[in-house]
């Protein structure tokens, strides 16, 4: 049975993230916690929608981008895979996929109920994954979801099997990216993972220097797709190769089947995502 804990202040990403340096010993486990965790009643503050929609590209309306409920939902992930019984250190996880549902518009003067537990431990080819699964309702309606598969690695990536590479898309628009995006991202998002803000801490987890953050280069991608999202949706992205900072990127998109495909790309795939009518 899940075990329901009711916060009633947001959690700080800060000690989070503290708990999780001190949690990089921990042996790997076989269990998610069956928890719960929600916190009610959540508003939104209009200063800090305009700063994100401006960090993101957006336009600057009342009505939330899909995206930003994950904002919203993000302290508590981080405190559940904080926490000791969490089975994988948070740190030096991967973010590989996210899943966002909006199941009608949402106002920013809605007051929220924000849920996230995690589920489906399971193998793969390079370790183990998981999902964080967010939702947030408005007057008992679940109005909004959001599903994020992280991947703990515990190999080496296998050579690719033998055929041509994917070609890289070419049109489109062409995005440049100075250093300050993942600084910039980081403070309006509360995500601050040290691969995003600094090149010391980037180069800690093998990357020549500081990358942009998923969620923002999904934002991102929102952003230039607004005025032709339907009212109800649902947007899937998976995480490519890094975005390293500063960069130049490519973003191409296609209508297809009432949706949208659409993709980030330099020299090598980035993001790729779909957008479909809930």
């Amino acid at each position: 049975m899940v075990a329901v804990v009711e916060l009633t202040e947001g959690p700080g990403t800060g000690v989070a993230y503290a708990k999780a340096a001190l949690g990089l010993l921990r042996r790997p486990g076989d269990t998610l916690p069956d928890v719960e965790l929600v916190h009610r009643g959540v508003t939104v503050s209009r200063e800090h929608l305009a700063r994100y929609d401006r960090v993101c590209g957006l336009r600057l309306t009342d009505a939330l981008p899909a995206t930003y409920p994950h904002v919203l939902a993000f302290p508590l992930a981080m405190r559940l895979m904080s926490a000791a019984a969490f089975p994988l250190p948070m740190i030096g996880l991967v973010h590989v996929s996210n899943l966002i549902t909006v199941r009608r518009p949402i106002d920013a003067g809605c007051r929220l109920d924000l849920t996230v537990r995690a589920a489906g431990l399971r193998d793969h080819p390079r370790g183990r994954q998981f999902d964080m699964v967010a939702t947030a309702s408005v007057d008992g309606e679940e109005v909004w979801r959001g599903v994020s598969t992280y991947l703990r690695k515990e190999s080496s990536p296998r050579p690719a099997a033998g055929g041509d590479p994917a070609p890289v898309p070419t049109g489109g628009a062409v995005w440049r990216l100075p250093a300050r995006t993942g600084p910039d991202y980081a403070a309006v998002s509360g995500d601050r993972n040290p691969i995003h803000t600094s090149r010391l801490g980037a180069k800690v987890f093998g990357f020549p220097r500081q990358i942009a953050h998923g969620m923002w280069t999904k934002a991102r991608c929102l952003a230039a797709l607004e005025g032709r999202l339907p009212s109800a949706y649902t947007v899937e992205v998976a995480f490519k190769q890094p975005i390293l900072l500063p960069s130049t990127v490519r973003f191409t998109s296609s209508a297809v089947d009432g949706g949208w495909t659409f993709a980030v790309t330099s020299k090598r795939p980035h993001l790729t995502g779909t957008v479909s009518a809930a």
